[in-house]
């Protein structure tokens, strides 16, 4: 593999971490993992309607996702006016 190759491999998987780090696939993923988690948790604490209890962190994760990106575009319009 020449280094040009060997760079142009690199660049395709920096290209995909950034994709996989926007994505709604890893966010929903990550909501999941923490809507089941939280309610098992809460589960074996003995909370009523722990299902409901549960989606709480969830929905506060998903809504600042949302927000991130707009601060992020903000941050980064900022920053290239200050370089």
């Amino acid at each position: 593999m020449t280094d040009l190759e060997a760079i142009h491999a690199r660049n395709a998987r920096v290209e995909a971490d950034k994709a996989w780090e926007t994505s709604w696939t890893r966010r929903l993923c990550i909501a999941a993992l923490t809507y089941l988690f939280m309610n098992i948790w809460l589960i074996i604490l003995g909370h009523d309607k722990a299902w409901m209890h549960a989606s709480v962190p969830v929905f506060g994760y998903l809504l600042s996702t949302l927000g991130l990106d707009a601060v992020k575009q903000r941050w980064m319009q900022k920053r290239a006016g200050a370089a």
